[in-house]
């Protein structure tokens, strides 16, 4: 796939102006660059005023930063949009019937579809959840679905976020400072709302309550604490769902239930949305050294007195290993071809596709199969000899921990620079929520921007920027 020329989503591949584009176009060209400097070092101040940061680990400088934001909108027509959300759906749906089958009657393994050994001896997995039943039948309440274009009617799904998706904050913190510093191109141009999303998820935690719950369902948010890398965004959420932001010493189990402190004393909750990993919820039921969980929630939730959103055990869904199964887990569970493509896959634990991987490090993606933010990772065309004979030495100590992709030309879109417009790859992470309602799908996401030239890695521990996303209405 590397042999095919970018394709720039303003320009196309002909250098004419797309469709979608020609609003933007029209009002960059008539604008003052000193303004729109200006612009851009407000939407700055902004960020740093409403606190909009990520922390990074590992870093002894500035361990809090501002996520670069680009005042450049990404821009999507309504029929493309159309069919993403169609794909994503499907995908969704199939996801979600996929962790009800590998925890219950496993018959994608006995069809032989998905190998036995890929669920069994994966640690996502949880033994623990085997029989359970989520209220509402629903695993993955929240999913951020990781996608990239790579021509004009070209979009691949290059990741499944099942676990606990995040960026979701930043999507609409891009929204409300376009909408501050540029009324006038909303005049303009008929942009589909985000500004819902919370009130959306709102409704759709509730919707997934318990049975039995009577009267409006308790909601709080369960955070790891200040540290953690998307703290910004759990307490956001919270205050915009008017839910409570608690952590794991504010909960206990109190008469079979979970229940949170108040001034009040304890207050049973029914639904938690939990930003905490599956081994550190519960240190009776996993990690016995965890301080951010709760002794006696997964009892709880078997029980069927609590949901968790999501539920325990989705990982195994977004695996990247079980993500190379992906389109035969849609036409399983589906009946259909998958709408959206995935990118080819290559399992290093298979010996000829490890042989090939090996052969060809120079040219390959190379991830770790639970690996996420950038990190652990190889992009072959931009590594130094060093960095690949590095590689293949924990890839051949350990290849069942990696898979191994082509290096896709991902689609540019214009940034604003010192010079003017230019092009810069990104994707786009589509936030989704599932309930047994349905499946609601917020018009755009979070598009993720490359700011260095020629750059592919868009993520924000990697340097990476975050640009506003607009869906047109027809």
């Amino acid at each position: 796939m590397t042999e095919h020329a970018t394709f720039d989503e303003m320009w196309g591949r002909d250098a004419a102006l797309r469709r979608p584009y020609r609003a933007i176009e029209s009002w960059f060209s008539a604008e003052d660059p000193a303004r729109l400097r200006r612009k851009a070092r407000e939407a700055e101040d902004l960020f740093r005023l409403t606190g909009i940061t990520f922390n990074v680990y590992g870093q002894s400088e500035a361990r809090e930063r501002l996520i670069p934001f680009d005042i450049v909108p990404r821009v999507i027509a309504a029929r493309e949009w159309d069919r993403l959300s169609r794909g994503i759906e499907q995908r969704v749906r199939a996801i979600n019937a996929f962790l009800h089958d590998i925890y219950h009657r496993q018959e994608i393994l006995r069809a032989g579809r998905v190998p036995v050994e890929a669920v069994a001896r994966n640690a996502a997995f949880l033994p623990q959840m085997i029989g359970v039943d989520p209220p509402g039948g629903v695993y993955t309440h929240i999913v951020g679905t990781d996608l990239v274009r790579t021509g004009e009617d070209e979009f691949y799904v290059l990741e499944d976020n099942a676990r606990t998706p995040s960026g979701v904050s930043y999507m609409l913190e891009n929204r409300e400072t376009m909408l501050h510093m540029f009324p006038e191109l909303f005049m303009q141009t008929r942009v589909r709302p985000v500004s819902s999303y919370p009130s959306m998820l709102h409704r759709s935690l509730c919707a997934c309550a318990p049975s039995g719950v009577s009267g409006r369902p308790v909601v709080g948010v369960l955070t790891p604490g200040s540290y953690n890398s998307a703290y910004y965004e759990h307490s956001f959420l919270a205050d915009k769902m008017g839910v409570e932001l608690v952590e794991g010493h504010d909960l206990r189990v109190v008469d079979g239930r979970l229940a949170m402190r108040t001034t009040q004393g304890y207050r049973a909750i029914d639904v938690l949305y939990r930003r905490v990993d599956d081994d550190w919820i519960d240190p009776l039921n996993f990690n016995p050294d965890s301080a951010l969980g709760v002794p006696g929630l997964m009892d709880v939730y078997r029980a069927g007195r609590l949901t968790l959103a999501n539920a325990p055990g989705t990982g195994i869904a977004d695996d990247k290993a079980i993500y190379s199964y992906m389109p035969e887990i849609v036409e399983f569970y589906t009946g259909e071809k998958a709408i959206l493509k995935n990118v080819p896959t290559w399992r290093c634990a298979e010996p000829e596709a490890l042989a090939y991987v090996l052969d060809n490090l120079s040219k390959l993606v190379v991830k770790e199969v639970h690996g996420s933010g950038g990190y652990g990772m190889l992009i072959g065309p931009t590594a130094s000899k060093k960095e690949i004979a590095a590689f293949r030495d924990k890839l051949k100590a350990r290849p069942g921990n990696y898979i191994a992709q082509p290096t896709l030309a991902l689609s540019t879109v214009p940034i604003f620079t010192r010079a003017g417009l230019a092009p810069r790859h990104v994707d786009l992470r589509p936030f989704v929520l599932v309930s047994p309602e349905g499946v609601s799908i917020t018009p755009g996401g979070l598009t993720r921007v490359a700011l260095k030239k020629g750059s592919l890695v868009v993520n924000s521990s990697q340097g990476g920027g975050t640009k506003d996303t607009w869906v047109l209405e027809e």
